[in-house]
């Protein structure tokens, strides 16, 4: 059978899944924090028809003659750029200007204390922890700041004082039910106001990634941890190895590189519509140019086999 026949139902695969990428951008053109796909192709492996040989004293060197077998789908890449700002005038809408992610937990008792570990929550092996740069935020009936699945928004808790937050206790936020207003400020401090008096709840944390395309989506605007996404962690007993019972991996807002917070704006998807409505056309003109390979070479198929009449 052709080469090309093959060749093109490999690049029609290719251009397919280049397109279901595209489709799955613009589709979520306007959810808070996503970030879009990119397909990338690799060609495959290619059929040598004639070696390489070296020059000699009476002729020159001649190169190989290789003929190629197709593409195939070499990388599906998440695109972590900024996203614009959608102003919303919600305190607990929240915007991250810069890098990190937000750290939302659960799987574990919130209003019980003793669940959470000091100095790194992530050793609690209760805790299922997960990452996102959605900031539509709520308070459930406890007080606690959650996401729209539930998932507590974790940080560092305020010390006993109410006038700061402890670097060693983490956990999720609380806001009392006796407060008559709160804020959040550009450093993740949540302030609160009691009987006229301003107190700290604590102040939300977050997680940066040294290479965050190698996180993993897994629906729902979240993201979780790989082999390959170069969390950093804080190494608190120089070891240079992340140890879960001495390092962390919460990182205060407008420190260490980390992002400052906008509240009462959201950060809106970074697809833009003009560039994935060229990446369909493209997509489209690829998938329909490999039809007609696959066309040609059943034409030169049907006239080898009229060849017997």
């Amino acid at each position: 059978m052709l080469r090309s026949m093959y060749a093109g139902i490999s690049g029609m695969q290719s251009f397919q899944t280049k397109l279901d990428v595209v489709g799955n951008n613009i589709a979520n053109v306007n959810t808070s924090g996503f970030k879009k796909g990119r397909a990338t192709f690799q060609d495959m492996l290619s059929q040598p028809v004639k070696g390489a040989s070296q020059p000699t004293d009476l002729r020159g060197g001649v190169n190989p003659a290789q003929v190629g077998i197709g593409a195939q789908l070499g990388s599906i890449d998440n695109i972590h750029t900024q996203g614009s700002r959608q102003t919303t005038n919600r305190p607990l809408d929240l915007q991250l200007e810069g890098d990190g992610m937000f750290v939302l937990g659960r799987g574990f008792d919130a209003q019980n204390t003793d669940s959470f570990n000091t100095n790194g929550i992530s050793q609690n092996q209760n805790v299922e922890l997960q990452y996102s740069r959605a900031g539509n935020m709520y308070l459930d009936d406890n007080g606690y700041i959650v996401n729209a699945n539930g998932q507590y928004l974790m940080g560092f808790k305020a010390d006993g004082t109410n006038d700061n937050v402890n670097p060693d206790e983490t956990g999720p936020i609380n806001i009392p039910a006796g407060a008559q207003s709160f804020s959040i400020q550009g450093n993740g401090i949540v302030n609160y106001i009691e009987s006229g008096e301003t107190k700290v709840a604590g102040q939300i944390a977050l997680s940066k990634f040294s290479n965050p395309g190698g996180l993993e989506k897994v629906g729902a605007n979240m993201f979780q941890v790989t082999v390959n996404d170069g969390q950093n962690f804080i190494d608190g007993d120089n070891s240079g190895d992340y140890n879960a019972a001495n390092d962390t991996i919460l990182f205060a807002p407008e420190d260490a590189g980390t992002a400052s917070i906008v509240s009462g704006a959201l950060e809106m998807s970074n697809v833009d519509l003009s560039e994935e409505f060229t990446e369909m056309i493209t997509a489209q003109r690829g998938f329909q140019a490999n039809t007609r390979i696959i066309t040609t070479s059943d034409e030169i198929l049907q006239e080898l086999v009229n060849l017997k009449r």
